[in-house]
């Protein structure tokens, strides 16, 4: 199916005050111009053939060619020169530069005038109504749609505000929950480490005592043994004098005899 698109160019051609606005219909290998200064009016209907011919002098294909003049004529282009002269006979020529390669290139069309102009520049004054509408339409959408998103943007910022808060709330709770609890099990441990203390101090004195009594009790034992030896020795010394004695007793009596 062909695809049917409309422009509309207002063109301020230097040295005219009065505007021409240049309105096309553009299908997939031709299109047609219709134009007005608000008193005449022109138009132009460029065939599949002439178009063909035109893409063929600048060794372009036919969709290039249409894209290019739709182009040039829906939105004025920065650098173009854009003439609406008399032909002759009432015609127009109708012109606009480009730029290909570096070189500049002219275009031109010739219209005649509109059979029926006061149609002709109807259609177009409906046209541009149609757009204005549309286009009116479309700002009142766009400002609408502009003003949810601002309410929805308002209720987000203060939803996030109230969740910040609340986490900032809830941070401070847990820490000083967490602060009370981390001190409870501080005093804790510091009991158990004075208790522990505690239970080894007097854990040691017990085991000191007994080690004090049983250094006592072998310095008696060593004590006692060194007396009974000191006993057997002397009495050893004593048994040993006395068996002396009685030898000598003995020889004495002996010698008497």
């Amino acid at each position: 199916m062909e695809s049917i698109r409309h422009t509309c160019l207002k063109l301020i051609i230097d040295g005219d005050d009065d505007p021409v606005f240049v309105k096309g219909t553009w299908f997939d290998s031709r299109f047609d111009l219709s134009m007005t200064d608000g008193i005449d009016a022109w138009v132009c209907s460029a065939s599949e053939d002439e178009v063909r011919e035109r893409a063929e002098q600048w060794d372009q294909s036919v969709s290039d060619y249409i894209e290019t003049a739709e182009r040039y004529l829906g939105f004025r282009q920065p650098g173009s020169v854009y003439r609406f002269v008399d032909a002759g006979d009432g015609h127009k020529r109708l012109s606009w530069t480009i730029e290909k390669e570096g070189i500049k290139l002219e275009w031109r069309w010739k219209c005649k005038p509109s059979p029926n102009g006061r149609k002709t520049t109807a259609t177009i004054l409906d046209f541009l109504m149609d757009a204005n509408i549309r286009l009116s339409e479309e700002v009142v959408r766009k400002s609408q749609s502009f003003d949810r998103l601002k309410v929805e943007a308002e209720k987000c910022l203060a939803q996030s505000e109230k969740i910040s808060r609340e986490k900032e709330e809830f941070e401070s709770a847990v820490y000083e929950k967490f602060v009370a609890v981390l001190n409870s099990k501080k005093a804790k441990l510091r009991n158990l480490r004075d208790q522990l203390s505690t239970q080894e101090t007097n854990e040691k004195s017990p085991e000191e005592e007994d080690h004090s009594s049983e250094k006592t009790e072998s310095y008696n034992e060593q004590s006692d043994d060194e007396k009974s030896d000191e006993e057997r020795t002397s009495d050893l010394t004593g048994t040993s004098k006395g068996k002396s004695a009685s030898k000598q007793y003995n020889r004495k009596r002996k010698t008497q005899k």
